[in-house]
């Protein structure tokens, strides 16, 4: 017997599950995965003109109309104010529960040993602290513990970079719109935060063509978009007979869950193949 693979991406804020893995879980949902995104803040900091409140419910928003671009079935957003994510107790509690109600196999998140921001850093230190009670049944005990510990990887953001290790780089050029449309439902991100932060002006592009959205986007995250050479010399050493993509995903073994190699997690995330019980 045979159940579909379970996969949970465990980020900061919304928004970012969808920048850093939207092309490989977007894959993973059209082979028959079941994908769920976790934001372990509501967002609610991420603007320099609207409030927290009004802002809160805006990225919910725009959170579940993306997902509905990428195949994802459920898209949980706790009520933590961003900027102020710790990974206490409470927290670890609130995420064991989350992973278990969804049986997940594999667990994606943050690294949570480099320079960077803080509720990133804190989502990543939340799963490894978090990662050996997922099977524990004594562990928040009224949620069924899963029967094994699940896979866990890391995905790099900007501050991650240099410190990430491409293990596992998945092509996702028949992804690639799926992941822009969703990145593009993000508008008080993409639109307007991101560019007040960089020093931009652009007040006219959140109104203007899919195409001028879509290569706006393209060109300013190109390093979460493009397959750089690291990353085509990394899947040529999986797959040498995978094509190079133009777009790629990139993921690291993380030291803590269940024991694995690359090739098994490549094999994995290329086919969302079932688990056998």
């Amino acid at each position: 017997m045979s159940y579909p693979l379970k996969v949970i991406v465990v980020v900061a804020h919304p928004d970012e599950a969808e920048l850093y893995t939207g092309g490989t879980t977007a894959r993973l949902a059209r082979a028959g995965a079941a994908v769920k995104y976790l934001s372990l803040t509501n967002g609610d900091a991420g603007h320099h003109q609207v409030s927290r409140k009004p802002l809160r419910r805006r990225r919910a928003n725009e959170a579940y109309a993306a997902a509905r671009h990428l195949g994802v079935l459920d898209y949980e957003i706790l009520n933590i104010h961003d900027g102020e994510l710790m990974p206490d107790a409470a927290l670890r509690r609130a995420l064991i529960a989350s992973v278990r109600r969804w049986q997940a196999d594999i667990v994606i998140t943050f690294h949570d040993d480099c320079p960077g921001h803080t509720d990133n850093r804190m989502a990543g230190r939340a799963v490894r602290e978090a990662a050996g009670f997922f099977a524990n049944a004594n562990v928040v005990p009224g949620m069924p513990a899963l029967a094994k510990p699940p896979i866990c990887l890391k995905i790099t953001d900007h501050w991650a970079i240099e410190a990430h290790r491409h293990d596992v780089v998945i092509g996702v050029d028949p992804f690639i719109d799926q992941k822009l449309k969703a990145c593009d439902e993000h508008a008080s991100q993409f639109y307007e935060f991101a560019l007040y932060e960089r020093g931009m002006r652009n007040d006219t592009i959140a109104q203007s063509s899919w195409e001028e959205r879509r290569a706006f986007i393209l060109k300013n995250w190109a390093e979460f978009m493009y397959a750089s050479p690291d990353m085509l010399t990394a899947l040529a050493a999986l797959d040498s007979e995978a094509e190079a993509p133009r777009f790629a995903e990139s993921f690291q073994l993380a030291d803590y869950g269940r024991e694995t190699t690359a090739a098994d997690v490549y094999d994995l995330l290329c086919t969302g193949r079932p688990i056998k019980e």
